[in-house]
């Protein structure tokens, strides 16, 4: 694996990031909230068409830990992001945010429209502009995969989760429904991403003070350039009603459903991930 690179956050922090592939820069923010990158992989070898920038957000892979754990908070993040642009030498950056990572991508695009080109939010967590998902939103997803041996023990526990109920057991036993196929593979991948996560900074990741959703949608709804939203058929954390409407934010946005596919797209159907994303930054 190549050697990380650093950078120096505003308030001190060693921060890393990761660089793959050939081509213009693409700027990718993890999501958890605050996982190690890693789990992005090459994105469904995007990194045929782009130079991937991975970020290490503060305390997770080969980033620092901050002195301050209320900089975890997602606003105070944006600026590691700009730091990282400056850091490239970059007058604007094609940025893509998964999941929690949209959140932090969407207050960097309000904060700094100016720098950014082309906005990629894959299967996007919607805290940062305030969108509420419907629990039917979710189960409807949820039963496209009734055939599954799995399916009665997980929709179950997502009753519960969408109640209101869940637990740390129920929240574990709807895994299955985040991943268009439920292998070996998908198993070993979940694993990973729940060792990899900073729980501390988790909590904080989208505290009180985090965000401002009227006003964050009220920039977006400015925001000139074109932005791709990507959604997974069968995704019960961001279902296809719910990346529609965020999509329906912005002036130029394009929603893109890939069949049979969860919450990380890019392994369920690479070749047209790759293919939408790259299409449509090139």
């Amino acid at each position: 694996m190549p050697t990380p690179k650093t950078f120096t956050a505003p308030d001190g922090t060693l921060l890393a990031h990761h660089e793959a592939g050939t081509g213009a820069p693409l700027l990718c923010l993890p999501g958890g909230p605050l996982q190690d990158s890693a789990y992005l992989g090459d994105l469904g070898r995007l990194t045929d068409q782009r130079r991937l920038i991975r970020l290490d957000l503060r305390g997770t892979g080969a980033s620092a830990l901050p002195d301050d754990p209320a900089s975890y908070r997602c606003d105070r993040l944006v600026e590691d992001v700009e730091a990282l642009r400056a850091h490239l030498g970059l007058d604007t950056v094609d940025l893509l945010g998964h999941s929690a990572g949209a959140n932090l991508a969407a207050l960097y695009t309000a904060r700094h429209p100016e720098r950014v080109g082309r906005l990629v939010l894959v299967t996007p967590g919607t805290a940062a502009v305030g969108l509420d998902t419907a629990p039917e939103e979710r189960l409807a997803a949820a039963r496209l995969r009734v055939g599954e041996p799995w399916f009665g023990r997980a929709y179950a526990a997502l009753l519960e989760v969408t109640a209101g109920r869940g637990t740390g057991e129920t929240f574990q036993a709807v895994a299955p429904f985040l991943h268009g196929t439920w292998d070996a593979a998908a198993r070993e991948r979940h694993a990973a991403v729940e060792e990899q996560r900073n729980g501390e900074g988790a909590g904080v990741f989208a505290s009180e003070g985090a965000f401002d959703p009227a006003a964050t949608r009220a920039a977006l709804a400015e925001f000139p350039r074109p932005v791709l939203v990507v959604a997974g058929e069968g995704d019960v954390n961001t279902p296809v009603p719910t990346a529609a409407a965020y999509a329906g934010l912005f002036p130029k946005a394009s929603l893109v459903v890939l069949e049979g596919a969860g919450h990380f797209p890019w392994h369920d159907d690479a070749e047209r991930f790759a293919a939408e994303v790259g299409g449509f930054l090139a």
